[in-house]
């Protein structure tokens, strides 16, 4: 492992406590870490025994602006290191820590809607997605099946193994970035995406990729992308929300100064399947060698190396049907012996 990767590993750092702006907040300095864990809070009941799930009532938002932070070799902002959504997981689009409706194991007792954090819709400001009629039926019909599918198309494509496309692979699991000169790439628990940085022309609108094709640049911490070339075939979450291969997709990544959270923002225009174009805001933090490794956020382990430096790498995960955090499969259990 490089010096320069072995000291990203190691870093660890706080994030900052800000005074609440609505259901939103700004984002742009340093909070005790002790803070951290008593905004985040685990879900109860099956996910528990598994997996829990680090959840925030209210989005942070970090704004656009300067880079005072670390800075890589080719002048690139140093963001390498371990991520996590922090409002909930894919199993509700709009609602995030809602549940998936209808969900005949994980039931919850679900108090006021303003007690749960925000739609990841973030305009319109009602929180839902500008669907044509037809579209919203679609969607409808997709949620309807999801635990009975009765058809194929009905089969979450991610319950496959299939890659989660550009936007669900950012809740989906906690994510890896990783950076070189003209490069940044992301390793998901469902595969990993390459943007270009390098001016490289795209590829032809004939070719269609589960993560699109991405081209991108650094705007002071902000890293702008334009995603095009995507075959539409993931869907946004487990309630069903989906876009066309029609769809251009413009996402910014500002990090803040301490490289602790950062916030995706991005706008889907996509005229055939909707009203109006729409923005999906999904706020991140960063997760250090200091975290206690999370089936969820932080699926890593401790690397072997001949410093005295902590080093974690991530388990790659193998997908198959009844799969488990840490690259575990569950297995049936064992017959008694006679």
């Amino acid at each position: 492992m490089s010096k320069r990767r072995s000291s990203i590993a190691a870093r660890a750092g706080t994030v900052a406590a800000l005074p609440p702006i609505g259901a939103h907040r700004v984002l742009g300095w340093r909070p005790p870490l002790w803070l951290l864990a008593a905004l985040v809070v685990p879900l109860a009941g099956p996910l528990a025994t598994q997996a829990q799930i680090a959840i925030e009532k209210q989005v942070l938002v970090v704004a656009p602006g300067k880079w005072t932070g670390l800075r890589l070799a080719d002048g690139q902002p140093d963001v390498q290191g371990h991520w996590s959504n922090t409002i909930g997981n894919h199993d509700n689009f709009t609602d995030p820590q809602a549940g998936t409706p209808g969900d005949p194991v994980r039931r919850r007792q679900l108090g006021p809607r303003e007690e749960r954090a925000p739609s990841r819709v973030s305009d319109p400001a009602d929180g839902q997605l500008p669907y044509q009629p037809w579209a919203r039926e679609r969607q409808q019909e997709f949620l309807k099946y999801f635990f009975n599918p009765i058809a194929e198309t009905y089969i979450e494509p991610l319950a496959r193994c299939a890659p989660a496309g550009p936007i669900k692979s950012l809740f989906w699991h906690g994510y890896e970035i990783r950076q070189f000169p003209g490069y940044v790439l992301f390793l998901f628990n469902s595969g990993s995406r390459l943007i270009h940085l390098d001016g490289k022309p795209r590829l032809p609108d004939s070719v269609k990729l589960w993560n699109g094709d991405s081209r991108g640049h650094w705007e002071g911490n902000t890293l702008v992308v334009e995603v095009g070339n995507d075959n539409a075939k993931a869907r946004l979450a487990r309630t069903g929300e989906f876009y066309s291969e029609n769809a251009k997709i413009t996402e910014r990544y500002s990090f803040d100064n301490t490289g602790q959270r950062y916030t995706y923002q991005a706008t889907v225009t996509d005229p055939t399947v909707f009203t109006r174009p729409w923005t999906v805001t999904i706020p991140a933090r960063r997760y250090n060698v200091t975290d206690t490794p999370s089936g969820w956020h932080y699926e890593v382990f401790p690397a072997r190396h001949a410093g005295k430096q902590p080093i974690v790498e991530g388990y790659e995960r193998t997908c198959v049907e009844n799969n488990g955090g840490f690259g575990e499969v569950a297995l049936p259990k064992a017959a008694p012996k006679p």
